[in-house]
């Protein structure tokens, strides 16, 4: 499956792979290899814990590969606004309680909700997908049901 990301978010997937492959991974081996100069492996627990460092990270370099391989880069300058799709800032209201919130929609692996970017994958991103000016919607969050009017959409 296509993951749509921005040309920095790409760039940053790629920094992090860089940090797993050539500083990390040669880390865990040196790791490993103290660990089995120690003598005996049958009761060694710093042996152990290397192997199992090892296997997580090899398994999250394998997963950033496989994203890094699954990107499709997103041309910023021809995103629509008439609708609400990935990569648009959404301003919306909490009908509930008038709060006003200010959303951009990113990819998965660029969410960061401490800088007001929500994943696609989010109930919230979810529900305002499609969507206009105007348009107020129910969406399903783990505290109930809350109606969101969307005042805004930009870029």
């Amino acid at each position: 499956m296509a993951n749509y990301i921005t040309e920095e978010g790409l760039q940053k997937l790629k920094e992090e792979l860089d940090l797993l492959v050539n500083v990390e991974r040669p880390a865990i081996s040196r790791q490993i290899a103290e660990a089995r100069d120690k003598g005996d492996l049958t009761e060694n627990a710093e042996y152990d814990a290397a192997k199992d460092a090892q296997g997580m990270l090899e398994l999250k370099i394998t997963k950033l590969k496989d994203t890094i391989a699954n990107a499709r880069i997103i041309d910023e300058s021809r995103i629509d606004t008439s609708t609400i799709q990935i990569l648009n800032k959404v301003k919306i209201i909490n009908r509930n309680n008038n709060t006003t919130m200010v959303y951009t929609i990113v990819s998965e692996s660029e969410a960061d909700l401490k800088k007001g970017k929500i994943s696609v994958r989010t109930p919230i991103a979810q529900g305002l997908l499609g969507k206009k000016v105007g348009d107020v919607v129910d969406i399903k969050v783990p505290s109930g049901i809350i109606p969101f009017e969307i005042v805004e959409i930009s870029r």
